[in-house]
Protein backbone atom coordinates (compact mmCIF):
# COMPACT_ATOMS: atom_id res chain seq x y z
CA UNK A 1 0.00 0.00 0.00
CA UNK A 2 1.04 3.32 -1.11
CA UNK A 3 -0.15 6.58 -0.37
CA UNK A 4 0.68 9.79 -1.14
CA UNK A 5 -0.90 12.16 1.41
CA UNK A 6 1.23 15.01 -0.84
CA UNK A 7 -1.07 17.97 0.72
CA UNK A 8 0.71 17.47 4.48
CA UNK A 9 1.36 20.91 6.85
CA UNK A 10 5.28 20.10 6.72
CA UNK A 11 5.75 18.74 3.42
CA UNK A 12 5.63 15.76 1.12
CA UNK A 13 4.47 12.26 2.96
CA UNK A 14 4.36 9.14 1.74
CA UNK A 15 3.45 6.14 3.77
CA UNK A 16 5.19 2.86 1.85
CA UNK A 17 5.19 -0.74 3.19
CA UNK A 18 8.07 -1.57 3.48
CA UNK A 19 9.79 -4.23 1.11
CA UNK A 20 13.54 -3.43 0.75
CA UNK A 21 16.34 -4.28 3.63
CA UNK A 22 16.95 -0.39 2.97
CA UNK A 23 13.47 0.54 3.67
CA UNK A 24 13.51 -1.91 6.96
CA UNK A 25 16.54 0.06 8.14
CA UNK A 26 14.39 3.33 7.63
CA UNK A 27 11.93 1.87 10.08
CA UNK A 28 14.71 0.52 12.46
CA UNK A 29 16.10 3.69 12.45
CA UNK A 30 13.24 5.49 13.65
CA UNK A 31 12.48 2.52 16.28
CA UNK A 32 15.89 2.72 17.92
CA UNK A 33 15.43 6.56 18.18
CA UNK A 34 12.07 6.06 19.74
CA UNK A 35 12.08 2.76 21.77
CA UNK A 36 15.80 2.67 22.43
CA UNK A 37 17.05 5.69 22.72
CA UNK A 38 14.41 8.20 23.93
CA UNK A 39 12.71 5.22 26.16
CA UNK A 40 15.68 3.32 27.43
CA UNK A 41 14.05 -0.42 25.75
CA UNK A 42 17.33 -2.08 25.12
CA UNK A 43 18.13 -3.50 21.57
CA UNK A 44 17.12 -7.31 22.09
CA UNK A 45 13.56 -6.21 23.82
CA UNK A 46 12.77 -3.62 20.61
CA UNK A 47 14.60 -5.88 17.62
CA UNK A 48 13.10 -9.44 17.23
CA UNK A 49 12.52 -11.86 14.26
CA UNK A 50 9.87 -9.99 12.89
CA UNK A 51 12.02 -7.69 11.53
CA UNK A 52 14.29 -9.43 8.94
CA UNK A 53 14.94 -8.53 5.24
CA UNK A 54 11.36 -8.33 4.15
CA UNK A 55 11.70 -10.47 1.55
CA UNK A 56 12.13 -13.66 3.62
CA UNK A 57 10.23 -12.52 6.54
CA UNK A 58 6.60 -13.27 6.23
CA UNK A 59 5.29 -12.95 9.75
CA UNK A 60 5.02 -8.91 9.52
CA UNK A 61 4.39 -6.44 7.22
CA UNK A 62 5.94 -2.96 8.65
CA UNK A 63 5.84 0.67 6.71
CA UNK A 64 7.44 3.62 7.08
CA UNK A 65 6.19 7.52 6.71
CA UNK A 66 8.54 9.32 4.85
CA UNK A 67 8.21 13.09 5.29
CA UNK A 68 10.17 15.16 2.24
CA UNK A 69 11.85 11.74 1.84
CA UNK A 70 13.23 10.92 4.96
CA UNK A 71 11.66 8.05 7.32
CA UNK A 72 9.94 9.60 10.14
CA UNK A 73 7.45 7.14 11.45
CA UNK A 74 6.67 3.50 11.62
CA UNK A 75 4.61 0.64 12.59
CA UNK A 76 4.56 -2.79 11.92
CA UNK A 77 1.42 -5.38 12.00
CA UNK A 78 1.92 -9.33 12.44
CA UNK A 79 0.70 -11.69 10.18
CA UNK A 80 0.54 -14.82 12.65
CA UNK A 81 -2.24 -14.45 14.14
CA UNK A 82 -4.91 -17.92 14.61
CA UNK A 83 -7.16 -17.85 12.30
CA UNK A 84 -10.54 -15.71 13.59
CA UNK A 85 -8.24 -13.41 15.89
CA UNK A 86 -7.42 -10.18 15.78
CA UNK A 87 -4.23 -8.72 13.80
CA UNK A 88 -1.58 -7.59 15.90
CA UNK A 89 -0.54 -3.64 15.20
CA UNK A 90 2.89 -2.86 17.21
CA UNK A 91 5.96 -0.96 17.08
CA UNK A 92 4.04 2.48 16.37
CA UNK A 93 6.64 5.30 16.18
CA UNK A 94 7.38 8.86 15.36
CA UNK A 95 10.23 11.08 15.22
CA UNK A 96 9.70 13.56 18.58
CA UNK A 97 10.42 16.34 16.03
CA UNK A 98 7.34 15.12 13.63
CA UNK A 99 5.05 14.43 16.60
CA UNK A 100 1.31 15.23 16.98
CA UNK A 101 1.41 16.57 12.96
CA UNK A 102 -0.69 13.08 11.25
CA UNK A 103 2.10 10.72 10.93
CA UNK A 104 0.97 8.02 13.32
CA UNK A 105 -2.54 8.38 12.18
CA UNK A 106 -1.18 7.77 8.66
CA UNK A 107 0.78 4.99 9.46
CA UNK A 108 -1.60 2.97 11.98
CA UNK A 109 -4.47 3.61 8.45
CA UNK A 110 -1.90 1.81 6.41
CA UNK A 111 -1.43 -0.83 8.73
CA UNK A 112 -5.24 -1.16 9.43
CA UNK A 113 -5.73 -1.06 5.62
CA UNK A 114 -3.36 -3.70 5.13
CA UNK A 115 -4.64 -6.07 7.84
CA UNK A 116 -8.49 -5.49 6.29
CA UNK A 117 -6.67 -6.50 2.91
CA UNK A 118 -5.36 -9.82 4.42
CA UNK A 119 -8.78 -10.64 5.78
CA UNK A 120 -8.45 -9.60 9.12
CA UNK A 121 -11.95 -8.42 10.81
CA UNK A 122 -10.09 -6.42 13.58
CA UNK A 123 -6.80 -5.26 15.06
CA UNK A 124 -5.23 -5.20 18.96
CA UNK A 125 -2.59 -2.55 19.55
CA UNK A 126 -0.76 -2.82 23.43
CA UNK A 127 -0.77 1.19 23.80
CA UNK A 128 1.30 2.58 26.27
CA UNK A 129 -0.34 4.51 28.27
CA UNK A 130 0.14 8.15 27.49
CA UNK A 131 -0.94 6.64 23.60
CA UNK A 132 -4.19 5.71 24.38
CA UNK A 133 -6.10 8.93 23.62
CA UNK A 134 -4.38 8.70 20.44
CA UNK A 135 -5.50 5.16 19.95
CA UNK A 136 -8.77 6.38 20.76
CA UNK A 137 -8.91 9.08 18.57
CA UNK A 138 -8.44 5.90 15.86
CA UNK A 139 -11.36 4.16 16.93
CA UNK A 140 -9.49 1.49 19.59
CA UNK A 141 -11.34 0.58 22.62
CA UNK A 142 -9.14 0.15 25.95
CA UNK A 143 -10.15 -3.44 27.61
CA UNK A 144 -7.89 -5.31 30.61
CA UNK A 145 -5.78 -4.09 33.04
CA UNK A 146 -2.47 -2.48 32.90
CA UNK A 147 0.81 -4.98 32.18
CA UNK A 148 4.39 -3.80 31.90
CA UNK A 149 5.93 -4.83 28.74
CA UNK A 150 10.17 -3.43 28.40
CA UNK A 151 9.21 -1.97 31.84
CA UNK A 152 6.62 0.74 30.28
CA UNK A 153 3.32 0.23 31.49
CA UNK A 154 0.17 -0.53 28.87
CA UNK A 155 -2.66 -1.68 27.90
CA UNK A 156 -4.60 -3.63 25.23
CA UNK A 157 -6.92 -1.82 22.74
CA UNK A 158 -9.34 -3.54 19.88
CA UNK A 159 -10.62 -2.04 17.00
CA UNK A 160 -12.98 -3.95 14.69
CA UNK A 161 -12.07 -3.34 10.72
Amino acid sequence: MESDSAAHELGSLRVTVVRSTAEMEDALSVRRAVFIAEQGVTEAEEIDAYDGDPRQVTTAVHVVAYLDGLPAATGRLLLDAPDGENAHIGRVAGLREHRRRGLGRAVMLALQDEARRRGFCGATVAAQLQAIPFYESLGYVAYGGVFLDARIAHRLMDLQL
